[in-house]
């Protein structure tokens, strides 16, 4: 049997396992990187020059790592010399401890599908090459560990390219009698190759300066498509803010003369963070109130953040080897999430932090695909780029501030950041600081970066002490889990509302008892505050507790946790609504709590997230539980709901108290239409048509989208009629027709697939269907497997375009384990079918095997 129909045949030669116990430093080193850009989308010549030193005694080659590059010349010191590929690595023996290492590639940008190495998107010429794409733009060691100073020049048809980005700062300039232009540009800090980037194209600017701390003054740039330009202010605030924060927060300030944004349509990811010149994927840089909502508003800033702060956190001190990639991702996750509550509501910002993790990471977590925040091994490292590296790997750093306090984690990083700068570190090498920095011995949680899976923790309340007790799930490879050190925020409420001292609970054995002094009468657990620690916690309630806690804890998220538990009971359980009723009635009416958190707290929980919940999930009985659910709120909480949608805020209004108006008002809209569809979508409609922004409008369409109204056809035609030309709207149109939880979407989601406007190579739109087919619980699992069918179908062919999105569609096929019978056999089978492809990649021959295993 062919090893790709069967995950546990040894692998074929193209699916070698990397693992983390083979790691070796470099053989050489790679000081200094000049190239040379002739810049064409159908054949641009690349001319490198790498100064190479030995490093240690031994006579092994220089071997380059290479991707589909076919060397036009070699030499050493100038002078042509033999070499030899073994596989697509170039093998040049040099002689002595030093020397200049020259080679010359043509490749053709304009067919790189891929989107990896140097790409042509909509006429501008961009790069990626996080993690392994600079092997694909020339010959060189592409491993994290080796960081050099780079000079780049770039020669191009001025008229079509009249701007050449690149790292660092311009240095030189100048005109040539052909038409053609050149522009030199130098980066002073040693990078690994993974951070290099290349822009060439017709692109507007929006510039503006800020001013470091210590006065010195950059110049900013924000580079777009000319009619792009005024969707860019926001951006810009953004970047602003995010710079004067991180001078704030961290001590960090920029280092460069120059820090350049660059915005393309196709992008695999959401933005890159190379040294002085970001590129973004547009969705997370273009953005006004007539085509962005709130939530895109608050991704622009977060991922503008995201990147900057990586200008510390992952740029001038980097990563030794990806298997220590959360290093760099899970502290700027947690960074970037920091500023996001800064500047918003750090209530609502932790209850969207929190539910994304369960959404997403806790499933992998708890699926085939599981794997610890510091993996051990392998295929493909774009496949860990997932919610364990960045999200999971986010709470270990809160964790640890938890644990350390906030001055003590503030002199851990300022140390982290002087010991290595400039250096390629360790998750150890982080962990050391904030240890030598607070005295405090974190060797024990340290366990958090090996073990994968996520703890469940048990909570029992008797009279003064509180019993916990936890354990971790078996997960591939590791059946036998040791206990992990849990910090859990704790109070005590007594039944009269009083409020004893929080104290911090660090559960660190399998079973642990804590001892409360002045107990408050009738005293209640709020334990796990603020999700102190990322866990499943299952806590020993007496009647009427939680209840009780879902109006009176003074905790929000514990809070907003309590309302979350109440519809768990009816939604697995099979309960009845009455209490969650009481309590979403009480969260509505009170004029304690701000829009923004009863947004929240009236958000039931998805589908896939009660699927969770059981052992073996029935989606069709999940849906009917939700919906049934929902139309008993919506009936009998009309009135209010109908108040709080008809609220209005102005489009222009991008504070906190406008967002939360706004996010109620649809949440609102949503459960009133659930109780009483055809008024329900007269009010859509209604908000729809007096929308003055996005946020409104696409409310109103999602809540329309899964109505059977005539309502709904057209709104959507006038939607697509008006926002034809804006892709990143269009995107918007595709996705809201795909995750409606409507019967037949399956059928429009084919009639999508063959629109005009539906391609298979850019990302954006091909997540937009696709993966809005995913996300729709109900539809996707359409118990004759035809979603199974239609989303293998999209992996199946992305995967001959551009592998790394194609693996990323696949882990909804994983859950098969999780379903009941019938589902899972068809669900299987497809998984099946994706593994037996000819010539799958090796992005998704692991996603799809390790799957099945």
């Amino acid at each position: 049997m062919d090893a790709r129909t069967n995950p546990e045949a040894p692998p074929s030669p193209e699916h070698v396992t990397i693992r983390r116990e083979d790691y070796r430093p470099p053989d050489w080193w790679v000081r200094e990187v000049a190239l040379e850009f002739e810049l064409d989308p159908a054949a641009t010549r690349v001319r490198s020059r790498l100064t190479v030193e030995r490093n240690g005694d031994h006579d092994r080659p220089l071997r380059l790592a290479g991707e589909e590059l076919r060397p036009l010349a070699v030499s050493v010191g100038g002078r042509a010399v033999e070499w030899a590929m073994d596989g697509e690595t170039l093998v040049v023996a040099v002689a002595g401890d030093a020397a200049e290492v020259g080679t010359e590639v043509d490749i053709a940008p304009v067919s790189n599908s891929a989107l990896m190495g140097l790409y042509e998107s909509g006429g501008i010429l961009c790069t990626q090459c996080e993690a392994e794409g600079f092997r694909r733009i020339t010959f060189h060691p592409d491993r994290p560990d080796v960081l050099s100073v780079y000079r780049v020049r770039m020669t191009a048809d001025k008229a079509r390219y009249p701007v050449l980005l690149a790292n660092g700062n311009p240095v030189a300039a100048g005109e040539l009698e052909d038409g053609r232009h050149w522009a030199e540009w130098h980066d002073p800090f040693p990078k690994p190759s993974y951070l290099f980037a290349l822009v060439a194209g017709n692109l507007a600017v929006l510039r503006d300066s800020f001013t470091t701390m210590s006065g010195r003054e950059v110049e900013l740039g924000i580079w777009v498509r000319e009619d792009d330009l005024p969707k860019t202010r926001h951006a810009m605030a953004s970047l602003k803010q995010a710079m004067a924060w991180d001078e704030k927060a961290y001590g960090r300030e920029y280092d460069l003369d120059r820090f350049n944004i660059v915005a393309v349509d196709d992008f695999n990811f959401g933005a890159m963070e190379n040294k002085g010149l970001n590129i973004f994927n547009s969705r997370y840089v273009l953005a006004d109130t007539d085509t962005a909502t709130d939530s895109d508003f608050d991704s622009v800033a977060g991922v503008v953040a995201h990147e900057y702060f990586h200008n510390w956190s992952g740029n001038r001190v980097t990563c030794r080897d990806w298997f220590q990639l959360s290093l760099k991702e899970g502290f700027t996750v947690f960074r970037d999430q920091s500023f996001s509550a800064d500047i918003g509501s750090a209530a609502v910002k932790r209850i969207e932090d929190v539910r994304l993790l369960r959404a997403i990471q806790f499933p992998e977590d708890n699926g085939p695909l599981a794997h610890a925040v510091r993996p051990d091994s392998y295929l493909e490292i774009a496949n860990f780029y997932t919610a364990t590296i960045y999200n999971k790997g986010a709470e270990l750093i809160r964790m640890m501030r938890t644990l350390l306090g906030d001055a003590a984690f503030r002199r851990g990083t300022d140390l982290y950041f002087e010991r290595h700068d400039g250096e390629a570190a360790t998750c150890d090498d982080f962990v050391a600081a904030l240890e030598d920095a607070s005295g405090v011995d974190l060797s024990h949680f340290k366990l958090w970066y090996s073990q994968a899976g996520t703890p469940r923790v048990s909570a029992r309340l008797e009279c003064d002490t509180l019993h916990l007790a936890q354990s971790v799930p078996p997960t591939p490879g590791q059946p036998d889990k040791a206990p992990m050190v849990i910090p859990l925020r704790t109070r005590l409420i007594g039944a009269a509302g009083e409020l004893g001292e929080e104290r911090l609970v660090v559960l660190d054995r399998a079973e642990q008892s804590v001892r409360f002094d002045d107990v408050p009468d009738g005293a209640m657990l709020s334990i796990n505050r603020g999700f102190s620690a990322p866990v499943v916690m299952h806590v020993e309630r007496a009647a009427g507790e939680l209840e009780a806690l879902a109006t009176s804890d003074d905790d929000p998220f514990a809070r907003y946790e309590a309302i979350q538990e109440l519809a768990y009971r009816v939604l697995v359980e099979g309960g009845a609504p009455d209490a969650l009723v009481a309590a979403f009635g009480a969260t509505l009416t009170s004029n304690a709590l701000d829009a923004a958190f009863k947004g929240e707290a009236l958000t039931l929980p998805s589908e896939a997230l009660i699927a969770e919940r059981f052992e073996r999930a029935d989606p069709e009985l999940i849906h009917q539980r939700r919906e049934g659910l929902r139309r008993a709120v919506g009936t009998a909480l009309a009135g209010p709901l109908a108040e709080a949608q008809a609220a209005r805020a102005a489009g222009d209004d991008l504070s906190v108290a406008a967002k939360g108006v706004r996010r109620l008002r649809t949440v609102a809209l949503a459960l009133f239409a659930a109780g009483d569809p055809a008024r329900g979508a007269a009010l859509a409609r209604a908000q729809y048509d007096a929308a003055d922004n996005m946020t409104d409008r696409q409310g109103a369409l999602m809540v329309l989208a899964g109505l059977d109204a005539p309502e709904r056809t057209a709104a959507f035609d006038d939607f697509y009629a008006h926002y034809r030309e804006d892709p990143l709207v269009v995107d918007k149109w595709f996705a809201l027709q795909a995750s409606a939880p409507r019967a037949g979407v399956l059928d429009t989601v084919a009639e999508l697939r063959t629109h005009p406007d539906f391609t298979l190579n850019n990302p954006n739109r091909l997540r937009s269907l696709a993966g809005g087919l995913a996300s729709n619980h109900w539809q996707f699992h359409a118990s004759d497997g035809r979603g199974y069918r239609m989303l293998a179908d999209f992996i199946v062919e992305a995967d001959a375009i551009n592998p790394q999105v194609a693996a990323r569609l696949v882990p909804p096929l994983g859950k098969w384990r999780r379903l009941e019978e019938g589902r899972s056999a068809l669900m299987r089978a497809e998984l099946e079918r994706i593994v037996g492809t000819p010539g799958l990649s090796k992005d998704v021959f692991e996603q799809a095997s390790k799957s099945l295993g």
